[in-house]
């Protein structure tokens, strides 16, 4: 095993970069990454899907959103327009986006059964509370606010439980 740091950061980082990896290899036959596909689940969820609440479903800012939007553009699997607000960009999947997302599914089940086979039971629902319990905990340290062990974190909203990214 390698060595583990006290570092919460970095074990996150390598472990979230390791989970990653499988989810890619499997995705690959769909011509997506685990981010892509996650990001247009987020679109199907949400659509028309205003930026800044796709932004804030995947805890991203703005600029951020943008960015990993631009590929999906240029390939199509995504458009881009003003709402019914001009000052509010909506995003909705083209076609050929919901096609992708047909094809990389079941490739993402696959994954995440298998990733779950290999887990001890329960092990799963503890990573979601965990990764939940960390979200509100970053986010109340960038927002100032003191996190006490007797008050602990509270996230922000409830992730939803959601089949595929």
């Amino acid at each position: 095993m390698k060595w583990q740091s006290s570092c919460v950061c970095l074990n996150l980082r390598r472990a979230a970069r390791a989970i990653s990896q499988i989810y890619d290899e499997a995705l690959a036959p769909s011509g997506i990454k685990i981010t892509q596909f996650s990001l247009l689940r987020a679109v199907e969820r949400n659509e028309p899907a205003p930026i800044g609440a796709l932004a804030g479903e995947l805890d991203l800012d703005r600029t951020t959103m943008a960015r990993n939007l631009a590929p999906l553009e240029r390939q199509r699997l995504v458009t881009l327009a003003a709402g019914s607000d001009q000052r509010v960009t909506e995003v909705r999947l083209t076609p050929k986006g919901r096609a992708v997302v047909a094809r990389a599914l079941p490739l993402w089940q696959s994954a995440q059964a298998r990733i779950a086979r290999l887990l001890a039971s329960g092990r799963v629902d503890q990573l979601r509370e965990i990764a939940a319990e960390t979200l509100g905990i970053a986010e109340q340290l960038r927002s100032g606010d003191k996190v006490t062990a007797t008050r602990g974190a509270q996230p922000r909203r409830r992730l939803r439980k959601s089949a595929g990214g």
